[in-house]
């Protein structure tokens, strides 16, 4: 094997220039543009000095072709003992002209899909997520592609992540399907709610907030039929594989409500980074639009509201845990309150360019403006 250690270490310094970091050669070795292990273990304490949790990328749908065992199929063929950890056609042909066919994700070629099945294949991974946790204490997963990952797999990954951390976070990419089958106690705590995304940017664009209510009530009201009423999933305007919320929006001005929906709706809000800026990037132009270098911050007034949200988000229950329900609704106004423990917050937003005057019942003879202090009847 130490042929295909020497082949992982020049393939870890020479060709990931081109690459989204996804075709993973080496469970063991940070991403070299990124820096070393050693790195990567001063700023996980770093963070955690500073009350920052820290969970990892977890791929383990797939490698790249520079994976060791994926080069030992390629050289040893079925005489491989890692045939078994790929789905290999020895049959076939590869756009790559391997003389063996291989199953990659979603036709990507360079991802070369695991054996999940496998049992060798399942310990090889738990050995370094129990690695990753011992080494950096790290303190979750986000699984990529979650949708398509063996379910199985979920539940082992989970019963050996919480055995050595019992308050250890995983969450899936779910992209499509129903979140239930992937969020339960057997499996992961959350996932990305990819539902409510498109509604919260398409309600401001077609000034329609019927949409996003009725996508949020459908799944998070009261009534027992609600969906997903008692999952904690993770809600966003964009992140890496999706159009900036600034890029998306015609109107710039809603980029503070789009985000005062986020921070008020039932879920776990999510912030990408630099989005919180207002900075643009368009899913058409490629990965590196999408996930640019940011050399140094760009506070400005959409900062000051997404990071004052989030303190409120953070600091009050009814947000974090509480009751769904939609008190005024128009095409342009869109009026929703939470509720938990005798703990009441209403959420107000208004996508229209003048003032309004909502005549709702809000149940409350005077309310506290939560952004500025203020009081009022």
């Amino acid at each position: 094997d130490e042929s295909f250690e020497n082949f992982v270490e020049e393939s870890n310094e020479n060709s990931y220039e081109n690459t989204d970091g996804y075709e993973t050669t080496d469970y063991k070795k940070l991403d070299s543009r990124l820096g070393t292990n050693d790195d990567l273990k001063d700023f996980v304490a770093k963070c955690h000095e500073n009350g920052i949790k820290v969970i990892f990328d977890g791929v383990f749908n797939h490698v790249g072709r520079g994976f060791w065992a994926f080069q030992d199929v390629l050289k040893n063929r079925e005489a491989s003992r890692y045939k078994d950890w790929f789905f290999i056609n020895f049959g076939g042909n590869s756009n790559y002209n391997d003389g063996l066919w291989y199953e990659g994700w979603e036709g990507h070629f360079e991802l070369v899909k695991l054996n999940l099945d496998n049992p060798a294949v399942k310990e090889y991974l738990f050995e370094r997520v129990r690695e990753w946790i011992d080494c950096f204490d790290i303190d979750g997963l986000r699984l990529d592609v979650a949708y398509m990952i063996n379910r199985q797999f979920m539940r082992d990954l989970k019963n050996v992540c919480v055995s050595k951390k019992p308050e250890f976070f995983l969450a899936g990419e779910m992209i499509h399907g129903n979140y239930n089958e992937i969020v339960n106690p057997d499996m992961l705590h959350s996932a990305t709610n990819y539902e409510c995304f498109k509604g919260i940017h398409s309600s401001f664009n077609s000034m329609n907030m019927f949409e996003i209510a009725h996508s949020l009530r459908n799944r998070f009201g009261k009534e027992d039929w609600c969906m997903y009423k008692n999952l904690q999933l993770i809600g966003f305007v964009d992140n890496h594989d999706v159009t900036r919320i600034a890029s998306n929006l015609v109107n710039k001005n809603h980029i503070i409500p789009a985000y005062g929906i986020l921070m008020a709706m039932p879920g776990i809000p999510c912030i990408y980074y630099g989005s919180e800026w207002g900075i643009e990037g368009r899913k058409e132009d490629g990965d590196k639009a999408l996930r640019p270098e940011t050399p140094s911050p760009q506070y400005n007034h959409i900062t000051e509201f997404v990071s004052n949200a989030a303190k409120i988000h953070r600091e009050n229950k009814a947000l974090c845990y509480g009751s769904f329900e939609t008190l005024h609704l128009t095409n342009k106004q869109f009026i929703f309150e939470r509720c938990f423990e005798g703990e009441r917050i209403i959420a107000m937003i208004n996508a229209d360019e003048n003032e309004y005057i909502a005549h709702y019942n809000a149940n409350a003879g005077c309310g506290t403006d939560l952004l500025t202090g203020n009081h009022f009847d």
